[in-house]
């Protein structure tokens, strides 16, 4: 292994101050990197048009959490509920469907804790499970499994609190009762190994659980009255309604179980017109499992054209951190000059920043609209983030469409938009792969 030397080091040094643009270290060390390089030509041209556009409610506000995809998937039911109600506009409760995630999520923690009891705690999933007990982060199908077993309330019947809106401390909390948790159930399994105990003690940690995050998050609801004014100025109510109830309801007509996720996951291992799910990756133990159809990414594309342009929302995951600015509300490949300061050229494709972890699944938000030219293709999205109205316009953003084919890598579509192939290798009885949940595709979105 060699060592940088100090004549390498004079070399390096050298080289530097010979190519050093010191205008360019000046704007750098004040302002940071991408600040920069931002391409105001970008900025100039970016434009908040579509010729096909929604509107929606009031923009929505994960704070300091990790649950865009609750955001993400009760705007897409309220986008229906506003428009079935005549109302301007309306929230579910993140913080209902938060609270039932993490409660199902702790279970599915100490379930994988008990399935992988006899193996040391050196085995690779059993260092994955403790290295990060339980997160914020989750899928379209986690979200599924939660309205189907708990149902879903608006917001004013379960509001956020500050655990729920900055997440870290009832975070920290849970990461180190699960662990606490999991060294007593490995315990009692070396010294009797019996199943049945270990079970129902179990069953006793998830109660402590419970009361943890009924403090933290609130009670939820057993019943609660829905009451509105629509934009006719006429008072409706539903009194003493369950949750399961509202779902009947107001949700239940959509048929979200027709709505499935389609991914594009070019790596040569994983071959496009397979189905795919993640292993020890969910929330709900009876609950259905992450379900990936991976496809070419012109397909996501159609896909989710034909959809907004029937009216419905597209729910999507990207890696929203990359060549994008939230201040700006701009995802653009063109928006930064980073070459110009670092002079490495990016060499790497979708593929290989996916095998390399420089790039991954990690936000989901909704497609709420689409620029086509003449020939019914696109050129700009438009996106609804949950970062609140600061951000973008009024927290709205536009993502152009060479970042889709880059960085989208997800997007929740009705399964009459697939062709008869896809939809065969959609419902095919078994997964051609289980992908480990270290793999890229198995991070979940927050």
């Amino acid at each position: 292994m060699k060592n940088i030397s100090k004549d390498k080091l004079r070399k390096y040094e050298k080289s530097f101050n010979a190519s050093e643009n010191k205008v360019i270290t000046n704007a750098v060390t004040k302002n940071g990197f991408f600040k920069s390089c931002e391409n105001y030509e970008e900025i100039r041209n970016t434009r908040y048009e579509f010729s096909v556009n929604f509107k929606q409610g009031e923009i929505t506000d994960q704070k300091r959490s990790g649950r865009c995809w609750i955001f993400a998937s009760t705007n897409f039911l309220r986008y229906f509920l506003i428009k079935k109600l005549n109302i301007d506009t309306i929230e579910l409760s993140q913080n209902y469907i938060a609270f039932y995630d993490k409660l199902e999520k702790c279970n599915y923690f100490l379930n994988s804790i008990i399935d992988t009891i006899d193996r040391p705690t050196t085995d690779r999933y059993v260092t994955y499970f403790l290295d990060n007990p339980i997160n914020d982060g989750g899928q379209w199908d986690l979200f599924l499994n939660i309205v189907r077993k708990y149902g879903i309330v608006p917001k004013s019947a379960m509001p956020e609190t500050i655990s729920s809106s900055n997440t870290s401390e009832i975070n920290r909390i849970l990461y180190r009762v699960l662990r606490s948790f999991a060294y007593e159930l490995r315990t009692m399994y070396s010294k009797n190994k019996d199943m049945e105990k270990i079970e129902n003690q179990k069953l006793d940690m998830v109660e402590k659980i419970y009361a943890i995050l009924c403090t933290a998050f609130g009670r939820p609801p057993e019943k609660f009255d829905f009451e509105y004014t629509n934009k006719n100025d006429e008072f409706h109510r539903d009194s003493n309604i369950t949750p399961m109830d509202f779902y009947d309801k107001y949700i239940k007509d959509l048929n979200l179980d027709d709505y499935i996720s389609v991914i594009n996951a070019p790596n040569a291992d994983r071959p496009f017109f397979k189905k795919y799910t993640v292993n020890y990756v969910g929330n709900v133990a009876d609950g259905n499992r992450i379900t990936y159809l991976n496809l070419p990414i012109e397909r996501l594309k159609e896909m989710a054209i034909a959809q907004l342009s029937e009216g419905v929302p597209v729910f999507f995951g990207s890696d929203v951190g990359k060549e994008s600015s939230s201040d700006l509300g701009i995802m653009s490949c063109d928006l930064y000059n980073i070459k110009d300061i670092i002079n490495i050229d990016d060499t790497m494709d979708k593929a290989t920043k996916l095998e390399y972890r420089e790039s991954a699944m990690t936000h989901a938000m909704l497609f709420l609209g689409v620029n086509l030219d003449e020939n019914w293709k696109a050129n700009r999205w438009k996106v609804e983030n949950s970062w609140g109205d600061k951000p973008g316009n009024k927290g709205i953003f536009v993502l152009t469409d060479e970042w889709f084919s880059k960085y989208v890598y997800q997007v929740v579509v009705n399964k009459k938009h697939l062709k008869t192939e896809e939809l065969e290798a959609y419902n095919e009885n078994k997964y051609y792969m289980e992908l480990e949940p270290w793999d890229p595709m198995g991070t979940l979105a927050d």
